[in-house]
């Protein structure tokens, strides 16, 4: 590879990391000429990487829910346990919290294609989770409640902390202090 293609690539994944940390702390009506100021790149440059800010909001959305499906697919695919996959998703979501945070608090604000790739994400989640429910409602270990119930419930009490952080973990992770906590209360609800 050649040092102009790396000092490309280089450039782009700055941008990409500047843009991601400040719309997890500031939201995304940041403007692109604050994220090339702190990338310390010029306003153009972001533009040459990303013809618009819809299109850079996309990616970020996009990569995010690729390393969120890797896993849950992985999990739901070999047979692993619904507490093994609520651990992995609430993992997933902490390595990820305020980015995730603005996300489902700042949805209708987004652009109407990042809207759409977000509510993709969401759908590819409910899949694999509704998978691994199906198959605990058929063995018995879980209650014979509709899918699409659990799995709301669960995203629910997600959501619903996630989007009270302030007054449950101001200054911490709140999924990483809650963690346990909201698996053992979701598992208790829902296991026969």
């Amino acid at each position: 590879m050649s040092r102009r293609v790396t000092q490309k690539e280089n450039t782009r994944k700055k941008i990409v990391e500047t843009a991601y940390h400040l719309y997890s702390l500031h939201g995304f009506s940041i403007a692109t000429s604050q994220i090339a100021k702190e990338a310390g790149v010029s306003h153009g440059t972001i533009f040459a990487h990303f013809p618009t800010v819809d299109a850079l909001l996309d990616f970020l959305i996009e990569d995010f829910g690729h390393s969120l499906a890797i896993k849950i697919h992985s999990l739901s695919e070999n047979g692993n346990s619904i507490q093994e996959l609520l651990e992995c998703h609430i993992e997933i979501l902490s390595m990820h919290e305020s980015f995730y945070r603005r996300l489902i608090s700042e949805r209708n604000l987004l652009p109407e294609n990042a809207q759409l790739t977000f509510a993709d994400i969401q759908a590819m989640v409910a899949y694999h989770f509704n998978t691994v429910f199906e198959r605990d409602i058929i063995n018995q270990s879980i209650k014979k409640i509709s899918v699409h119930m659990l799995f709301n419930t669960w995203m629910g009490l997600i959501h619903y902390y996630l989007l009270n952080k302030e007054f449950f973990s101001p200054n911490d992770l709140l999924l990483t202090r809650y963690k346990e906590e909201l698996i053992s209360t979701f598992l208790e609800l829902i296991r026969q």
